[in-house]
C-alpha cells in the first residue's frame, strides 16, 4: 500500500510540473502525450510546455509574439490553436509563422495580425518579407553599411593599384639609370684597358 501511494504520488508530483501553472492539462493515455489548454488565461507569453504535447490551445490571450526556438521543443505535436491574441507582426513575428508554415497551415490560416496597422486584421500566413515593419527599416541600413564598406575596399585597391604603378614606374627609372651608370662606367673602363 505504501509503494503504491508513493508511485500515486510520483505520478502526481511529475503530471503538475509537467503542466504550466495557468493551463489546464489532459492526459489522452498512457505514453501518449498531453493536451495543454491555455486558452483564455489572458496569458502574455507562451509558458514552459511539455516536449510531449500533443494539442495545444493558446487562443483567446494577449499574446503579441513568441520568442524564437521558444517552441521547437514540441516535436509531436499534432493540433494547435493560436487565433484571437493580438499579434504584433514586424519581424519578430516571422519565427511563429515559419513555425505554423510547419506544424499547421490550418492554424495558421486563423491567425491574424492585430499590428501594425498596415497589416491590421490580415492573416499572418499572407504576410511577406515587405510588410513586416521593421524589416523593411533594417534593409537601407545594412545596405548603407554594405555600400560604405564596398566603397572603402574600392578605394583602398585603387590606392593600392595606383601605388603599384608609381613604383613599377619609378623601379624602371632606376634600373634605366643604373644600367646608364654601369654602361657609362664600364665605356670609360675599356678605353683605359
Amino acid at each position: 500500500i505504501v509503494a503504491g501511494f508513493a508511485i500515486l504520488l510520483l505520478f502526481h508530483t511529475t503530471q503538475t510540473e509537467v503542466c504550466p501553472p495557468p493551463c489546464l492539462c489532459k492526459s489522452l493515455g498512457k505514453m501518449k502525450g498531453f493536451e495543454i489548454d491555455c486558452s483564455s488565461r489572458k496569458l502574455k507569453e507562451v509558458p514552459a510546455l511539455p516536449v510531449n504535447t500533443k494539442k495545444l490551445y493558446l487562443q483567446n490571450n494577449s499574446l503579441t509574439t513568441v520568442p524564437p526556438g521558444a517552441l521547437d521543443s514540441l516535436l509531436s505535436l499534432e493540433d494547435v490553436k493560436m487565433f484571437d491574441n493580438p499579434w504584433n507582426c514586424d519581424c519578430h513575428i516571422l519565427y511563429l509563422k515559419l513555425w505554423l508554415e510547419d506544424i499547421s497551415e490550418s492554424s495558421l490560416a486563423n491567425v491574424r495580425c492585430a499590428t501594425p496597422a498596415p497589416v491590421k486584421m490580415k492573416p499572418m500566413r499572407q504576410l511577406t518579407g515587405n510588410e513586416l515593419g521593421i524589416c523593411k527599416r533594417l534593409l537601407p541600413i545594412k545596405s548603407l553599411e554594405f555600400f560604405w564598406r564596398d566603397l572603402i575596399l574600392i578605394v583602398a585597391a585603387i590606392t593600392t593599384l595606383i601605388l603599384v604603378a608609381w613604383a613599377l614606374k619609378f623601379s624602371k627609372k632606376l634600373v634605366y639609370q643604373i644600367n646608364i651608370s654601369q654602361y657609362d662606367v664600364s665605356g670609360p673602363l675599356l678605353k683605359q684597358d
